[in-house]
């Protein structure tokens, strides 16, 4: 398979779970939180497809797509762990997350995302749902929405 089509086959499958999991969050109260906001596409999406839900997003740096940018309120600039510790000490509730941080370097975006899970955990609501590249530990995986192969994205309940 070229880099092209497995690219557009990531995308698809990150767009349809994103889909599947905004319709599964729909009776719980919470907000939404985009890990790893990039240049914006995602944060985008979950935007049109939640728009009556309050989008957290963190990153180390803003440097998005200028269409994209978050509200300054809810874009929490830094670190990961900082920054959900203090989404959780400010009493805010994840109904939906999406975690796309990463290196680039497979060993070490695995132990970032494993490191990050119990504070991820910290900030969801009960039965809330995280759609994730990398693999989490300590939350029920779930099969996701027919059509992604399994493996392509990772699908969780808190």
């Amino acid at each position: 398979m070229s880099r092209l089509d497995s690219m557009l086959r990531r995308l698809a499958a990150q767009r349809d779970g994103l889909n599947w999991a905004a319709e599964q969050i729909a009776p719980l109260s919470g907000d939404v939180l985009d890990m790893g906001l990039g240049n914006g596409r995602t944060y985008d999406h979950l935007r049109e497809v939640l728009a009556d839900r309050r989008i957290w997003v963190i990153d180390r740096v803003l440097q998005c797509h200028p269409s994209c940018v978050p509200p300054k309120a809810d874009f929490l600039q830094g670190e990961a762990e900082p920054m959900m510790k203090r989404l959780a000490t400010q009493g805010h509730k994840i109904a939906l997350a999406h975690y796309d941080f990463g290196f680039g370097v497979k060993e070490k975006d695995v132990a970032e995302a494993a490191r990050l899970s119990p504070i991820i955990g910290s900030v969801m609501v009960s039965g809330g749902v995280i759609v994730s590249g990398q693999p989490l530990v300590g939350f029920e995986e779930l099969a996701g929405p027919k059509g992604i192969a399994p493996g392509r994205y990772l699908f969780y309940r808190a």
